[in-house]
């Protein structure tokens, strides 16, 4: 009898070696494959039943692609001239997005690439692209809830202007590191500053603590992305590179603001088209709570975006807010009072705290009931 997969995850197959597990069990019956390369699976792929299964930008061999579309199965071929995989089935890593920034500089990197295109194509009205960045942007939620599952995430945002030597961006990263050794995984917006730090901290959770210091003596060389995204980049591989064993977190950048581009320190790299899928994606996966280092209009914005469906407990229970620094959250921009008007008599009102600098974030967290 043929062997009939699971729903939801259990009938994807991401990699070779998920394809040969499958394939020794009897059948690919109503798998979903995703931008494996089958070129060398030919005899499998003829001798094993596919009804059902659907194929999305795998290479295959024609005749192997023949038989599989004659047995019914539905084969969405690879886009070659695209500069990005609509149809992957993994999380984006710093190598893969920045891959030839040495020999070619920044603007030929993927990461370089898959914005230009986006922005030659975002507003000419053709459903063909509109279609590929949602099938992309759906493909990576999908890689995102399988990576996350089961993990503390906590969020931490900020704003993108945060330049590296700053006492700030030390801060930052310090919170990055006192998060993941408490176990927890450091999910932030992918981008500089904050958001570098951030992950930088994370980073270097597993290794000693003076390996953090050099590393930001190292970075405060090439203190901002701006005026040369290569130089900011090439300083973080150095870093990678003098200690590759670093610890692991999340970032989930966007192509909409292209002049941000995603740091190198985050291990997983969830990078979407949509920004509207990112910010609601990003915080909706934060279930230990979100912590928010001072920006300016995007951090405003994830605050509220965060508070909505702890208002209205859309998500379940709230879960932590934390705001960072006082003189800016009630004076520079005042959202704590709104922040607190909004939770007064609400389940959300325990679970909020305005602490005056990163050292108190963990404790914070604790108290308002992080899980």
């Amino acid at each position: 009898m043929a062997h009939t997969p699971r729903h939801g995850h259990d009938r994807e197959i991401e990699t070779l070696q998920e394809f040969d597990e499958v394939a020794a069990r009897g059948s690919l019956v109503g798998y979903r494959l995703q931008s494996v390369d089958l070129t060398d699976r030919s005899g499998a792929l003829l001798a094993l039943p596919s009804t059902g299964a659907v194929f999305l930008g795998c290479r295959m061999e024609p005749d192997a692609a023949a038989k599989v579309r004659a047995e019914g199965a539905l084969v969405f071929p690879p886009l070659p001239d695209l500069p990005f995989d609509p149809y992957r089935g993994l999380l984006y890593s710093p190598d893969e997005l920045f891959a030839g920034l040495a020999e070619h500089g920044y603007e030929r990197t993927p990461d370089a690439l898959a914005y230009a295109w986006f922005q030659r194509t975002k507003a000419d009205g053709d459903v063909f692209g509109s279609m590929l960045r949602a099938v992309h942007d759906d493909a990576v939620s999908d890689a995102l809830d399988e990576h996350l599952a089961g993990a503390r995430v906590v969020g931490v945002m900020g704003g993108h202007a945060m330049a590296r030597g700053t006492d700030a961006y030390q801060g930052a990263a310090r919170l990055g590191r006192s998060l993941a050794r408490a176990g927890l995984t450091v999910a932030t917006g992918g981008g500089p500053g904050a958001m570098e730090a951030a992950n930088l901290g994370a980073y270097t959770a597993p290794l000693d603590d003076a390996v953090l210091e050099e590393a930001l003596l190292l970075l405060g060389k090439e203190p901002s992305f701006v005026p040369s995204v290569g130089d900011w980049a090439r300083a973080a591989f150095e870093v990678r590179s003098r200690w590759p064993e670093g610890g692991a977190s999340v970032g989930i950048p966007t192509w909409f603001y292209g002049h941000e581009p995603p740091n190198a320190f985050a291990s997983h790299i969830a990078k979407y088209f949509a920004n509207a899928t990112r910010e609601d994606g990003l915080l909706a996966r934060c279930n230990a709570g979100v912590v928010f280092l001072p920006g300016a209009a995007g951090t405003v914005q994830e605050i509220f975006d965060n508070a909505t469906p702890n208002y209205y407990e859309s998500r379940g229970e709230p879960t932590p807010m934390v705001l960072v620094d006082r003189a800016h959250w009630t004076e520079r921009l005042p959202a704590w009072p709104l922040l607190r008007s909004l939770a007064a008599g609400r389940s959300m009102e325990p679970r909020i705290a305005l602490v005056d600098s990163v050292a108190e974030v963990p404790e914070a967290l604790r108290r308002l009931g992080a899980r």
